[in-house]
C-alpha cells in the first residue's frame, strides 16, 4: 500500500497556499480569472472539508504547482467571495492551525466577508481554525473571549505549534464588472 493511502483513503502528503483576484463581465469568468491569478486554473478542483492531514508538509506555492499536472483532479479547501456592487470591500481567507505533535491532524477554516480588510478577515479565519483544533485537543478556553486571549491560552497549552492565514481582499470597481477573490489550501497526494 502506498504511503499516501490508508485503507483506501487518499491522504495528502503536502499542501500549499495561494490566493488571487479576478474581474470580468460574468461571475463565472471572474471566478476563473481569480483561479488564474492564484495559479490553479488548469486543474479539476474538488473542494474538501477542512482537515490538515497528520504529517503533512507545507511547501511553497511554486514547488507545489510543479507536482501537479494540468487536468489532474486536485483537492483543496477554497474560500471564495464575489460581488459586482461598486466600491464593495470583500475578503476571502483560509486560516490554519497545526498541532505540535505532527502525527495529529490540524484544521483549516474558510472565511468570507464583506467590509473587512485582509488583517481583520485573516485574524478571524485563524481564530476559527485554532478554536476548532483546540477543542479537539481538549484545551480549555472561554469561547466568548477575544482572539488575543484565546491565542495566549492556546500557546500556553503547548499543544498548538502554529496558526496563520492567507487572505485575499478586493474592492469592486465602478465599471460594473464582477470581482472575485479566492484563497486556497491546495493538497498534493
Amino acid at each position: 500500500m502506498e504511503s499516501n493511502q490508508i485503507a483506501g483513503n487518499l491522504v495528502p502528503r503536502k499542501m500549499f497556499f495561494t490566493k488571487g483576484v479576478g474581474r470580468a463581465r460574468e461571475k463565472l469568468a471572474a471566478f476563473e480569472a481569480a483561479l488564474r491569478s492564484a495559479g490553479i486554473e488548469k486543474f479539476n478542483l474538488v473542494r474538501v472539508s477542512s482537515i490538515v492531514p497528520p504529517n503533512v508538509t507545507v511547501v511553497a506555492k511554486e514547488a507545489g504547482l510543479q507536482e501537479l499536472r494540468p487536468g489532474g483532479v486536485t483537492f483543496l479547501v477554497l474560500s471564495r467571495i464575489e460581488s459586482k456592487e461598486p466600491n464593495r470591500l470583500m475578503a476571502a481567507s483560509i486560516g490554519v492551525a497545526l498541532p505540535k505533535d505532527a502525527s495529529n491532524y490540524g484544521y483549516l477554516s474558510e472565511y468570507e466577508e464583506f467590509g473587512e480588510s485582509d488583517s481583520t478577515a485573516g485574524e478571524k479565519a485563524e481564530e476559527l481554525a485554532a478554536t476548532m483544533l483546540a477543542s479537539t485537543l481538549g484545551i480549555e478556553f472561554d469561547v466568548n473571549s477575544g482572539w488575543d486571549e484565546k491565542e495566549q491560552v492556546f500557546k500556553m497549552s503547548n499543544k498548538i505549534v502554529k496558526t496563520s492565514d492567507i487572505t485575499q481582499s478586493a474592492v469592486v470597481g465602478k465599471d460594473g464588472l464582477w470581482t472575485c477573490a479566492v484563497s486556497a489550501a491546495v493538497f498534493i497526494l
